[in-house]
């Protein structure tokens, strides 16, 4: 519990957990299933490597709106893109939890591999909107191989 504690503490000031201005609109469920299809389409019709780029640098303001972005995880965990910070990318965090214990990279990875799509949650995430860890759900979906492509809303939307 006290590894997870730091962990989350030492992402928090990194910058790793998200940029959502106070008072931002939250996106939907129906929003993050569709920009999680729309980034699967891009992965397929452009390639996986330009895919992640447009997912971790937002060019034209494509793929983040409102507290919404899209994640891109491998099979064994590693980042291969992220919307809300950039410096995740390269890190292996398939046994990051939750300040709860909860491993949700983990538990994402094994619910694409055994449904190949759904929703995961809840679990508990740092909101930087209210500063405070909020109940957030993440819905994932087969990428490119054996990849996970996923968009999260905080719980109540």
């Amino acid at each position: 519990m006290k590894k997870s504690v730091a962990l989350v503490a030492l992402m928090l000031q990194c910058g790793w957990l998200g940029s959502v201005q106070a008072g931002e609109a939250h996106g939907s469920a129906a929003e993050a299933e569709a920009m999680v299809q729309q980034a699967v389409a891009l992965v397929k019709s452009a390639g996986a490597e330009k895919a992640y780029k447009s997912f971790t640098e937002h060019p034209n303001g494509a793929f983040r709106d409102k507290d919404m972005y899209v994640f891109v995880y491998d099979f064994e965990g590693n980042c291969l893109a992220q919307g809300a910070n950039a410096k995740m990318v390269g890190k292996n965090l398939y046994i990051m939890k939750d300040v709860d214990g909860k491993p949700f990279i983990k538990d994402m990875i094994e619910l694409v591999k055994s449904k190949g799509k759904g929703w995961y949650g809840p679990y508990k995430f740092n909101n930087a909107a209210t500063n405070s860890y909020d109940l957030k759900k993440s819905y994932c979906a087969q990428g490119a191989g054996n990849t996970m492509v996923c968009v999260g809303i905080y719980e109540g939307n």
